[in-house]
């Protein structure tokens, strides 16, 4: 069983920038890949990033890739997604995921424990 706990989301101007955090409880965390997925009200929930368990790899949106950066720490037991200028349509509940087989690709459907998210508001 892999917790997640999903970090600083919050109200942002356009423009502006965030660092979403999302810590896990188990010791191997560097076995799993992990992704941010995002869900805007009434829409799915999406993929945004992904990076492979020893940080070797990562996979980002087209749409994003040139705007937020995902890392980890493995020592912290922590993933990040560095997001910047941010824009209203970037608004929707961030998710973090773990990928046990660490494939660290897009389907949702890879990714078997999630954290319960942490809100990203942004004003224009």
């Amino acid at each position: 069983q892999v917790q997640l706990v999903e970090s600083g989301g919050g109200l942002v101007q356009a423009g502006g920038s965030l660092t979403l955090s999302c810590a896990a409880s188990r010791r191997t965390f560097d076995n799993y890949a992990m992704g941010w997925f995002r869900q805007a009200p009434d829409m799915g929930r999406e993929f945004v990033a992904a990076i492979t368990g020893n940080g070797g790899t990562t996979y980002s949106s087209a749409s994003e890739k040139r705007r937020f950066t995902i890392s980890r720490d493995n020592a912290k037991n922590t993933v990040y997604l560095q997001t910047n200028s941010l824009k209203p349509e970037d608004a929707a509940v961030y998710y973090c995921a773990a990928d046990t087989l660490n494939m660290g690709t897009p389907p949702l459907s890879r990714y078997n424990y999630w954290g319960q998210g942490t809100q990203v508001t942004v004003s224009s």
